[in-house]
């Protein structure tokens, strides 16, 4: 079907939609009376977009009034503004809606927004919509238009805004700059690598053409329209949504097998990628499809093959209409040309490149003059390669005919090791290639495809492939490194503790126990062992292998500033803040070099952060978390998890502050992210489920700040067992809340539990068992044991000052509750030296309504009453009355 024939099947369908389903069969023979065919195809669309809406999805009068006064409303827009965005003008209509070139008033930055068109009518409709809006949040790449915002209109108007790409289609930018075929091939390479980045994240895009990619004046590539994408999980779909895709696919760049109704894998998009490398070079489709019917058009990209594109590039270059900028080749490099196209686009999917990452690896042989890996391996063939590479050594060997003889026994030897060396690599590709394909496509075609493709049996499915490799150690232990750690950030700790180490244990047998591969393991396995809890095993690991790569590397290697900064975060975990604060410092010096992705120096960051955190350096973790904040939002847009995170962190800070309802906004607009990109049951949802529980308990919102953490501490009890740090966090806070509603026995048996998680994870030398132990004093302390809560006291003030720092937040509360112990006790000359150092450390650090400095005002007026100094008790008491109107929480502090 050409593109003017699609284009009258949706101007139809869409005018179809507007009409009542009895209406829509005479509109369509009245507009269609000379052409059957075409009413059919339209009527095709109209059953299978209508088979999963109802009207009452949308609002009935508005359906109502569209039914009676027949009045086409689709191509007008209600709304001239769309939250914070101002529509200038239209830039395309396509199948689901139209795509508006926008500017955000607050920033003053333009957008493309994508406005779902009859959002009420179709539910099928706005579900792929939200697909396409899910799979550009996920596909963060530099080639890849970005997704921004996503929210509705005032009238339930699905939108969302993209970047805005200012370019021409990839085909017109060649033609009018009159590329050459390894500018157009460093292009597509560029496009290439788009698409095999959404291929690594379970996405084909199933809609790839150059009207879809376009090149900005600065010669970069943005892939677009992720409408119809698919995700390797949902493979098992139904077929009624299979042939929805098939319908809106363009089918000049459509595989055979999209037609022939089999299941798409990865390589529907090799073969897009082949008829767009195919029209760069030849100047035009394979196929001409614009006066056949979608019967024929089927049958012509199924059953014919395409002349030759370098025959009709060639042809075009002899033409009246001159060179297209290609350039003189030779018959060796025309036919490399042809491979590529053929091998990309070949009619069996067996004998296409398996994967794009095998089509990115012959583009570099072309490019570099290589042989391709597609190719018949002839030794005249590698010869010819290698003379072309080496001509200047070739033909001045040739002048000295008496060296002739030794030359060409010396070419050959090398040409030999290079022969083999090509095979063994040739070998390892197809077996990887073979790899993907079984663990993408279902495994054994006999068998049938999986009905159910999830990413956890996706990945059990390619541990037992890569079982299989042991032939082949070097492929064997790249995999398990790499399903290792996808296991690992599933949660799935026990399925990657046993691939990391076995990639550890193959590495070291391979290339050494001091090499920098099984340093890379160490370091990778460190984490993990992070992850488990499990300090001083990961501290060992990580600090081996960043002392190998030290040793081996340069100081500017990746690998290096990765083991840096994965025992930076080490060390932070095990409250070694000094040490880790520069370790992390280092790492983040590393990631600011030229070159390096913005991403990876936002991860160094972010640690540094945290570990500024930690040791209670607010200011600096404050400017530091507000920088990721921007970094964050400008690289993925406002609704990313790692957005999310920054505002957690920032509101960590308020509470230890005192400013406990900017806390708990932040917070909730934290949650709600994550909530969005995980779900219910992931321990992120969980964690933040405790950021705001701890928001509430602080305000006394109690019943609300409870049932948050209820739920938060049954997800991690299901994902990470009884002892974890995060149960911990949780159970210390139903503590507090317990604490705070009088119910003391019931916290003290929550801080009990959370102290000997803690020791069991740190050991005993760590600030966390001190919080835990100090939760546990004021505990007894409000059960009128004062000696008891003193003597824990006491000790807690000696953790926090060797751990911390005398002058830390923490330590100021510890004193003062020190001091309410000993006053209780009326032993009032201690108790005033102790509350008026924690007073000290407070009223420097904190908000002036904070419950403990409230707490120490009161302490402090009573010890001074005992010590006959009235002046000062009235200075504490006016104190206290001026902060009593603003906001007060009595709780632990963590």
């Amino acid at each position: 079907m050409d593109s003017t024939r699609w284009n009258q099947v949706q101007a139809l369908f869409h005018e179809a939609t507007e009409l009542p389903e009895s209406r829509r069969s005479a509109f369509l023979e009245n507009r269609c009376s000379n052409d059957s065919t075409l009413a059919k195809e339209v009527m095709e669309l109209l059953n299978e977009d209508s088979g999963r809406s109802s009207m009452l999805d949308g609002n009935v009068g508005e359906v109502a009034d569209r039914i009676l006064n027949d009045v086409d409303t689709s191509a007008k827009l209600p709304f001239k503004e769309f939250g914070p965005y101002r529509i200038l003008k239209i830039l395309g209509e396509g199948g689901m809606g139209s795509v508006y070139l926008v500017e955000r008033a607050d920033l003053g930055s333009l957008g493309a927004m994508k406005i779902l068109r009859d959002a009420w009518l179709s539910p099928a409709r706005r579900e792929r919509f939200t697909i396409e809006q899910r799979t550009l949040a996920q596909l963060v790449h530099p080639a890849i238009a970005r997704l921004y915002d996503a929210d509705t209109s005032p009238d339930g108007t699905p939108f969302f805004v993209m970047e805005y790409v200012e370019g021409v289609a990839l085909t017109e930018y060649c033609e009018a700059h009159l590329c050459t075929v390894e500018q157009r091939l460093q292009l597509f390479r560029g496009v290439c690598e788009a698409v095999l980045y959404a291929h690594q994240h379970a996405v084909i895009h199933r809609d790839l053409k150059p009207s879809n990619i376009f090149v900005k004046k600065d010669g970069t590539v943005r892939l677009l329209d992720f409408g119809i994408a698919k995700h390797l999980e949902n493979l098992g779909d139904s077929v009624a949504q299979t042939l929805t895709g098939l319908r809106l696919m363009t089918p000049a760049y459509a595989a055979p097998e999209q037609f022939r109704g089999d299941q798409v894998g990865l390589q529907c998009d090799v073969y897009s990628l082949g008829v767009i490398l195919y029209q760069l070079i030849a100047g035009q489709l394979p196929f001409d499809l614009s006066d056949c019917t979608p019967a024929q058009a089927a049958r012509v990209l199924t059953e014919y093959v395409p002349p030759k594109p370098s025959v009709i590039a060639r042809q075009k270059a002899g033409s009246d209409k001159g060179s297209r900028g290609l350039g003189a080749r030779s018959t060796s490099t025309w036919t490399d040309l042809d491979v590529l196209c053929q091998t990309a686009m070949h009619k069996d999917v067996q004998r296409r490149y398996q994967s794009v990452d095998a089509l990115i690896r012959d583009i570099d042989h072309y490019l570099t003059g290589e042989p391709l890996d597609a190719r018949p391996d002839s030794m005249r063939y590698r010869l010819q390669k290698f003379v072309s590479r080496h001509h200047v050594a070739v033909y001045a060997a040739s002048a000295v005919f008496v060296l002739i003889v030794g030359l060409v026994a010396f070419f050959m030897v090398r040409l030999a090791i290079a022969r083999n060396s090509a095979l063994e690599e040739a070998a390892r590709t197809e077996r990887i290639q073979k790899f993907m394909t079984n663990l993408f496509q279902g495994g054994d075609a006999a068998a049938g495809p999986a009905d159910q493709l999830r990413v956890v049996s996706l990945l059990d499915r390619g541990v037992q492939e890569a079982d299989s490799l042991n032939s082949e150690p070097e492929v064997q232990a790249d995999l398990y490194a790499t399903l290792g750690g996808i296991y690992q950030k599933l949660g799935k700790y026990d399925r990657a503790d046993s691939l990391l180490q076995a990639a550890l244990n193959k590495r070291k047998l391979l290339y050494g126990a001091d090499s920098t591969e099984a340093a890379q393991s160490m370091t990778a396995l460190g984490l993990l062992r992070s992850d488990q809890a499990r300090l001083n095993e990961a501290e060992t690991l990580v600090e081996q292998g960043l002392e190998i790569d030290r040793r081996r590397l340069l100081e500017n290697n990746p690998a290096v500033a990765k083991a840096l900064l994965a025992y930076g975060r080490i060390l932070a975990q095990r409250g070694l803040y000094d040490k880790a604060i520069q370790a992390l410092n280092e790492a983040v010096q590393s990631e600011s070099a030229p070159g390096v992705a913005p991403a990876d120096l936002a991860s160094a960051l972010s640690s540094l952060a945290e570990a500024h955190y930690s040791a209670g350096h607010y200011d600096q973790a404050t400017t530091l978390y507000r920088r990721l904040l921007e970094m964050h939002r400008n690289l993925y847009g406002e609704r990313h998890p790692l957005v999310a995170d920054d505002l957690e962190s920032l509101s960590s800070i308020q509470q230890d502050l005192g400013y406990y309802s900017e806390a708990e906004k932040l917070d909730r607009e934290a949650l709600d992210i994550i909530r969005s990109y995980y779900g219910n049951e992931h321990p992120k949802t969980a964690k933040s489920l405790t950021m705001l529980g701890r928001s509430l308990h602080y305000q006394k919102k109690y019943d609300e700040g409870q049932a948050a953490l209820e739920q938060a501490r049954a997800i991690q009890e299901k994902v990470f067992g009884p002892m974890h740090p995060d149960v911990a966090d949780t159970v210390n806070e139903m503590g507090n809340v317990a604490s705070a509603r009088g119910n003391y026995q019931e916290a003290e048996a929550r801080f009990q539990r959370v102290a000997d998680i803690y020791r069991s994870v740190y050991g005993d030398h760590h600030y966390l068992v001190a919080i835990a132990l100090s939760n546990e004093a004021y505990a007894y302390l409000n059960m009128n044991d004062y000696s008891r809560a003193e003597e824990i006291f006491r000790d807690v003030v000696r953790r926090f000052t060797e751990t911390l720092s005398a002058d830390n937040v923490n330590t100021g509360i510890a004193r003062i509750k020190l001091g309410r112990a000993l006053l209780r006790q009326k032993r009032f000359q201690e108790a005033e030296v102790e509350t008026h150092a924690g007073y000290d450390v407070l009223s420097k650090q904190t908000s002036s309504s904070i419950s403990f400095l409230q707490a120490a005002r009161n302490d402090l007026a009573a010890e001074n009453d005992a010590l006959n100094h009235p002046e000062l008790a009235a200075k504490y008491r006016a104190e206290h009355e001026a902060a009593a109107g603003k906001p007060t929480v009595v709780a632990e502090k963590h």
